[in-house]
C-alpha cells in the first residue's frame, strides 16, 4: 500500500496540513510537532510527492535558468552554483536554452510550470522581462539589467579592474591600446565598455574608434576581430577583450600573424574563467567571484517568489585585476 500523509497525520496525531507544513520546516510549526512529525513519516516510510505539494501550496518549487547564447562557455561555470543554492533552499533548477529571443521563449517559461526564472543572456531590448512582467512570473537578471522592466538584479562593477589594469599597463609602457568588445545591445558590454573608456582617459592611453570592434562573446569572433585590428602595421600594442573567451581567440589571432604574446601583444580578458589560469593560456583579465554572483541571483529569485513585495535589490559584485603572462611590457619598433 503506498503511504500517504493522512497515515502520518494519523500515527502523529496532527492534522495533514500539519503534516504538509512541518516537512517544509514550517516556522508556524513548533519544535516538537516537527519532530514528532518526521519520526512518523520515517516510521511510514513515507516520501513526500513533489505533485503534491505543488498542488497544495500552489508552488512547483521549480527554477528555471534562461540561457539563449548556447555557445558562450562562461555559462557553463555558473549552472552548478545556482543549482546547488537552489538545492539548498528546497527549489529544483531548470535549465531553458533557447537561440531566438522573442515571444515564443516566454510562453515555454509559462508552459513549464516555473515558480520563477533567472535571466541569464537578456539584451536590452528583449521583451522577455516585460513579457514575464506582464504574466505575473518572478525572474531576476543575471551578471547584466533590461531597459524596460527594473528587477532584482546581480551585476558586475568593472570599474575598479579596469582601473588597476590600465594603470598597470601605463607602468609597462602601453600607450595605444585596441579593444574586442562585446555585443552593444547588452547591458554587460555596455558597462564594460564605459569603464575601459573612462580607466583608459583617465591614464592618457589612447583608445582609436580602428581598433574597436564590437562583437558577440565568443572565440571565432574574438579572433576574426582581433586579426582585422592586428592586420595594420601600425597597431595597439594592448587589446582589451570584452570577455575571457573572445581573449581565447584574440590569442589565436595573434598566433596566425607571427605575434608572440606577449613580446609583441599584450591581451587582457575579463571574468577570470577557470581556463584563463591554464599555463597554456596564462591569460591576464579581470575576475570576481562568479560563483557567488551564481548563488545570490539563486537566492534573489527565492526571495522575490516567497515575498513578492520585498524592495527591488541590486547585487553588486566587485572586480580586480588578475595579473599573469599576456600582459607585459609594450613592444617598440
Amino acid at each position: 500500500m503506498v503511504v500517504t500523509s493522512r497515515d502520518v497525520a494519523r500515527l502523529a496525531g496532527v492534522s495533514q496540513p500539519t503534516v504538509s507544513r512541518a516537512l517544509r520546516d514550517d516556522a508556524r510549526v513548533s519544535e516538537a510537532t516537527k519532530l514528532r512529525v518526521r519520526e512518523a513519516a520515517q516510521l511510514l516510510g513515507y516520501v513526500p510527492s513533489e505533485a503534491g505539494r505543488a498542488l497544495s501550496s500552489g508552488r512547483t518549487r521549480r527554477i528555471g535558468l534562461l540561457l539563449t547564447d548556447l555557445d558562450n562557455q562562461f555559462y557553463s561555470h555558473i549552472i552548478a552554483p545556482v543549482h546547488r543554492e537552489l538545492e539548498a533552499l528546497g527549489y529544483q533548477l531548470m535549465l531553458h536554452t533557447e537561440s531566438a529571443d522573442n515571444d515564443t521563449i516566454v510562453e515555454r517559461l509559462l508552459a513549464n510550470g516555473l515558480d520563477g526564472v533567472i535571466l541569464a543572456t537578456t539584451t536590452v531590448e528583449s521583451v522577455a522581462p516585460l513579457r514575464l512582467k506582464d504574466r505575473g512570473l518572478p525572474f531576476v537578471y543575471f551578471n547584466r539589467t533590461g531597459s524596460f522592466v527594473e528587477a532584482d538584479a546581480t551585476v558586475v562593477d568593472p570599474a575598479p579592474g579596469y582601473r588597476e589594469v590600465v594603470r598597470r599597463a601605463v607602468e609597462l609602457g602601453h600607450a595605444r591600446a585596441g579593444a574586442v568588445l562585446g555585443p552593444s545591445n547588452t547591458s554587460t558590454a555596455q558597462s564594460r565598455e564605459a569603464a575601459l573608456r573612462e580607466a583608459l582617459v583617465a591614464e592618457g592611453v589612447v583608445l582609436h574608434e580602428a581598433d574597436v570592434r564590437r562583437v558577440p562573446y565568443g572565440a571565432a569572433e574574438g579572433e576574426a576581430a582581433a586579426t582585422e585590428i592586428l592586420a595594420v602595421p601600425d597597431r595597439p600594442t594592448l587589446l582589451f577583450c570584452g570577455n575571457d573567451v573572445v581573449a581565447y581567440g584574440a590569442l589565436n589571432a595573434a598566433h596566425r600573424a607571427g605575434l608572440r604574446v606577449p613580446e609583441d601583444l599584450s591581451i587582457v580578458g575579463f571574468d577570470d574563467l577557470p581556463e584563463a589560469a591554464w599555463p597554456i593560456i596564462d591569460l591576464a583579465t579581470i575576475g570576481y567571484d562568479i560563483a557567488g554572483m551564481a548563488r545570490a541571483a539563486a537566492g534573489l529569485i527565492v526571495r522575490r517568489i516567497e515575498d513578492p513585495d520585498a524592495p527591488l535589490e541590486n547585487t553588486r559584485f566587485e572586480s580586480a585585476f588578475v595579473p599573469r603572462r599576456t600582459l607585459a611590457a609594450a613592444h617598440t619598433a
